[in-house]
């Protein structure tokens, strides 16, 4: 039976530390983020750390049709507002989301002038870069600095993917955990926001594996995470590994998923906000089945009808020791 709503720390009757909560307490009024496409590349990709880029990736599948990367940075970000105006109200403030690759992964001269278009667009009051643990300087830091100074909100999202080696390695990732850490630390340092990602599901992670990551996300300075199911797409090196050995992937269905993701974040730290709790991408691009739900909203609810069910919510099964961050 569910238990009676009450408030939670973060100061509404939602079971988790939602975003939107987050940044409406933040700002006043919605947050929308708006993506665009720099046209940049990986390290993963052009032979600095690899080549091939990690084993998943498919930018494609999560780029949104406006985000263009052969049109200006300014043309983006008038066809995302225009495309995010039907469901947004008057007074919404959008961010510009550099999303797609590696968006530190640049001369320091090209990335201002990007990130200068991005803040110089009249509807853009943030901007939020999306990047690669290992493209990540004290040069570039002190560019965000910048902007921060001007008085422009300011946040990075680094791709975790997993806080086991044996995983990164496994998936090409091209850089260990470690790496991970101290990139996040730095960034924690100059008090910019930090979000993390994580897929869930990977090759090789058993389910105890993934609820224990909570405990090490619990150890960084982030801010916020977003979590992933992993979804297997065409064209990729396991999307073909997949095709020819369906039988060494182990793809959650959805009642597992919602149970893991209830485990997950029973576990963080309540001060972290969660931003998401799986992704979407157009069937086309996708090679395993859906789960036959209405998106992301359709799963939030799934998810917080089975925290009610429980009586739980984000950090009731908190490790304490997990929470020292200077660890």
């Amino acid at each position: 039976m569910a238990c009676a709503e009450c408030i939670y720390p973060w100061g509404d009757a939602r079971r988790y530390n939602s975003y939107s909560r987050h940044t409406r307490e933040m700002f006043g009024v919605r947050v929308q983020k708006v993506a665009v496409s720099a046209g940049l590349t990986c390290p993963n990709r052009d032979g600095r750390v690899g080549t091939g880029g990690c084993t998943f990736c498919l930018n494609d599948a999560f780029t949104p049709a406006y985000a263009d990367a052969t049109k200006s940075i300014t043309a983006q970000i008038d066809d995302g507002v225009a495309f995010h105006a039907r469901r947004a109200a008057a007074d919404t403030r959008h961010f510009a989301y550099f999303q797609s690759f590696s968006n530190s992964y640049a001369p320091i001269g090209h990335l201002r002038a990007l990130y200068d278009e991005a803040a110089d667009h009249p509807a853009i009051s943030g901007l939020v870069i999306s990047t690669r643990p290992d493209c990540v300087s004290e040069e570039w830091l002190d560019l965000l600095d910048d902007y921060r100074r001007r008085g422009l909100y300011v946040a990075v999202e680094y791709g975790v993917e997993s806080v086991h080696n044996q995983t990164l390695r496994l998936v090409n990732r091209g850089h260990d955990f470690e790496c991970a850490r101290r990139a996040i630390a730095l960034t924690a340092e100059r008090g910019i926001p930090v979000g993390a990602h994580l897929i869930l599901g990977l090759p090789g992670e058993s389910r105890e594996m993934m609820v224990a990551s909570a405990e090490v996300i619990n150890s960084l300075p982030i801010t916020s995470l977003k979590l992933h199911q992993l979804q297997i797409f065409a064209g990729t090196p396991m999307g073909n590994h997949y095709r020819e050995h369906p039988e060494a992937f182990h793809l959650l269905a959805l009642d597992d998923y919602i149970e893991l993701l209830v485990d997950i974040v029973r576990r963080l730290r309540q001060d972290i906000v969660i931003e998401r709790l799986a992704s979407e991408v157009p069937p086309r691009y996708r090679i395993n089945e859906g789960w036959g739900i209405a998106g992301h909203d359709r799963l939030i609810q799934l998810f917080e009808e089975r925290l009610s069910h429980l009586c739980a919510h984000q950090g009731d099964l908190l490790n304490p020791k997990t929470t020292d961050t200077d660890e």
